[in-house]
């Protein structure tokens, strides 16, 4: 079992926020990363850049100087292309570095955050792996987090990524989405399927009582 990190499928960075017609052209340039990636056995690498550079929440909300630079259709392309090299040289792979320019050349570097989902999504394809997140009331122990994990694998016939995000409002029990999948099965929203039962037989019995008041 391999566990990720909560910004692994984080909805500001999950492919399902984005307009189709972006992950189109997004997937075209995330598959070609990866197909040079595996040439030089550089995909996790890739992954792990990146991750750094604008996998999480915070890289989407409050970027960098340098990011905001990159993506700013007001400076002209050639000065983009002399700060992304500047600042990233000797920091990033090359293969990395290579890309960021392409995108560049292309103006596309816009596209960096919906191409970074597709590279994960493919990347995750390639290696047989399904990701999905457990949110619980408190956090799981070993043995919870195996049986998870294993009832996962068995049923996807993939190796799972096991996401965990703890939250006390659920009260108890757990969700766990997969995609755009969401399976819940926390206290709370059993209590509240419990209560709507509740109100809706207490209408239905106002109702009728109403009924055999009025005939």
């Amino acid at each position: 079992m391999i566990k990720g990190q909560p910004t692994d499928l984080d909805p500001t960075i999950a492919p399902s926020v984005f307009d189709i017609d972006v992950l189109t052209i997004a997937r075209v340039y995330a598959t070609a990363l990866l197909q040079t990636a595996r040439k030089s056995d550089k995909v996790d690498l890739m992954q792990e850049h990146l991750d750094e550079l604008f996998g999480t929440a915070l890289s989407a909300t409050e970027p960098t100087s340098i990011r905001k630079l990159m993506t700013s259709g007001a400076i002209p392309r050639g000065r983009r292309e002399q700060v992304i090299t500047e600042a990233f040289k000797g920091r990033v792979d090359d293969v990395f570095l290579d890309f960021l320019l392409v995108l560049n050349k292309h103006d596309r570097l816009d596209l960096i955050r919906p191409i970074a989902a597709e590279y994960r999504e493919l990347r995750d394809k390639l290696y047989n792996r399904v990701r999905f997140q457990v949110r619980t009331a408190v956090k799981l122990n070993d043995e919870q987090r195996v049986k998870i994990a294993k009832q996962a694998g068995d049923y996807f016939k993939m190796e799972p990524v096991l996401v965990e995000i703890v939250d006390p409002s659920l009260i108890g029990g757990l969700q766990i989405q997969v995609g755009d999948t969401l399976y819940d099965l926390s206290l709370k929203t059993q209590l509240q399927k419990i209560k709507q039962q509740l109100l809706a037989r207490s209408s239905h019995e106002i109702q009728r009582r109403r009924d055999r008041v009025s005939t």
